[in-house]
């Protein structure tokens, strides 16, 4: 089956967020867990959980990814920023375990000059301190586009990190087309070439879930700005074949790209399945 969705507000909660892909034809969303700059969450609703649940049965909704603040920084060079990480880490994990067996997604944070290899072990540190042997959420690391001292703009960096955790089943990957894109993998003309690249360091089965965007940039620019399907550099056909990829075809895709309303993802997801095969 194919599965995708967009990124939705979760001010209304989990059964407006499932009635607003469902709109769109989207089987799946994504939301960020609090504001993205950071801040309290919003307290969960039970009854809300349990309306959801039951219209996702309905409707064919089986996964969503959480998305964690822009904020959060367990590479940071001050203890308390990544004290504030840890802790907001905590928090997230345990308000997922609401909604049992979901992805939660995260950036794996900034160096901030103290280099990759110091980022990476500040991140597994952080990882070590939160993750738990119950939880039933899969934390997913973002690829990065390796703008400023982001880490994780290369594969081999995240699977450093996750070569770092202890409950590393816990753990997986989810790819961003543009970030990959901006980060120098040319997954246009080169898509099996990068793939077998991603399994050589990481492996495929730790792959969970697709950010679908096109990008502002060309190959390799390492600035992250995100375009509509198909109005950018990477191109409609190129992601289409993501889609389509045998290795990728059944994971959840995740569009972040800028649209002002439901209608304009949902022309996205309208494409998206037509062009893909049955």
């Amino acid at each position: 089956m194919f599965t995708i969705g967009c990124h939705l507000s979760s001010a209304k909660g989990y059964l407006k967020m499932a009635e607003d892909a469902a709109s769109i034809d989207g089987n799946t969303f994504q939301f960020f867990t609090r504001n993205p700059r950071g801040g309290r969450a919003k307290a969960i609703d039970p009854a809300d959980v349990a309306a959801f649940h039951a219209f996702a049965a309905d409707h064919g909704i089986t996964r969503f990814l959480a998305h964690a603040p822009y904020t959060m920084n367990p590479a940071a060079a001050k203890p308390e920023t990544r004290q504030f990480a840890i802790e907001l880490l905590t928090d997230d994990l345990m308000r997922m375990e609401n909604t049992p067996g979901q992805l939660y997604n995260m950036h794996p944070g900034c160096h901030v000059g103290q280099g990759a290899e110091a980022g990476i072990a500040l991140i597994a540190d952080a990882l070590n301190q939160v993750l738990t042997p119950d939880q039933s959420t899969t934390l997913l690391l973002e690829t990065m586009a390796g703008k400023g001292t982001e880490v994780g703009g290369r594969f081999e960096e995240l699977a450093a990190i996750i070569d770092g955790v202890e409950l590393s089943d816990k753990v997986g990957v989810c790819l961003d087309t543009c970030h990959v894109w901006d980060g120098g993998y040319d997954i246009a003309g080169n898509l099996d070439g990068v793939l077998e690249e991603f399994d050589r360091a990481i492996g495929l089965d730790r792959l969970h879930a697709i950010h679908l965007n096109d990008s502002k940039n060309p190959l390799g620019a390492h600035k992250d700005r995100h375009a509509p399907i198909g109005e950018g550099h990477i191109g409609f056909d190129a992601l289409s074949a993501v889609t389509n990829h045998p290795a990728l075809r059944d994971l959840p895709f995740f569009l972040e790209t800028p649209q002002d309303n439901l209608a304009g993802w949902g022309a996205e997801i309208a494409a998206l399945r037509a062009a893909h095969a049955a």
